[in-house]
C-alpha cells in the first residue's frame, strides 16, 4: 500500500482566521434552546411470562422474567462462539442467554439454563426477543378463529383469561 503526503498550504492561515471572526458571530446569534426531551423514556426491559417455566436443579419452576433489547455486540458475539461454529442452531440459545436478564429467581442466566428449557419457552422467547428487538413492542393483533374479531394481545406476560 502507498502513502501520500498530504500539505495543509494555507489551512493554518485559514483555521486562524476563522478562529478570530467566531467570538463576534457567536455574540449574534440567537441562544439555541434546550432539546425537548421526549416524555415517554424508551423501554430497555421488558417482563415476560414462560408458557411452562423453567425447572431448576431444586424443582422450582421460575416462569416470570426480564428481557433486555438486543446491542449489536449481542448479535454479533455469538458468531465467534465455538458452539454455534458446530451447530448454527445453537446461535438462539446463546443470543438469548445473553439477553434475559432475569428468570424468577436466577439473575445468571446463561446458556446451560437456556439449554435445559422446553421448546414452547425457547419458541416465545425468540418470538418475544423479535418483538421487543424489530418492533419495539410485547403486543400482537390477532383474529379469533371462531367469530373472526380482532383484538390486541400483550405477549409480555398474564395468563389466558386475565385481565
Amino acid at each position: 500500500m502507498r502513502r501520500r503526503t498530504v500539505t495543509s498550504g494555507g489551512l493554518d492561515e485559514v483555521l486562524d482566521s476563522l478562529a478570530s471572526a467566531q467570538p463576534a458571530a457567536r455574540e449574534e446569534a440567537a441562544p439555541v434552546p434546550p432539546p425537548v426531551r421526549d416524555q415517554q423514556a424508551m423501554r430497555s426491559e421488558f417482563e415476560f411470562e414462560l408458557p411452562r417455566g423453567y425447572v431448576d436443579d431444586e424443582g422450582q419452576v421460575h416462569r416470570r422474567g426480564s428481557m433486555r433489547l438486543a446491542t449489536a455486540r449481542d448479535e454479533l458475539r455469538p458468531q465467534i462462539d465455538l458452539r454455534v461454529k458446530e451447530n448454527p442452531a445453537y446461535l438462539s440459545v446463546v443470543l438469548l442467554s445473553q439477553v434475559i436478564t432475569q428468570l424468577g429467581t436466577i439473575t445468571d442466566v446463561h446458556a446451560g439454563v437456556v439449554e435445559r428449557m422446553y421448546a414452547t419457552d425457547v419458541a416465545f422467547l425468540q418470538d418475544f426477543y423479535r418483538r421487543i428487538n424489530s418492533e419495539g413492542h410485547t403486543h400482537a393483533a390477532v383474529t379469533c378463529p371462531l367469530c373472526h374479531g380482532s383484538f390486541e394481545v400483550d405477549l409480555s406476560g398474564g395468563r389466558l383469561g386475565e385481565s
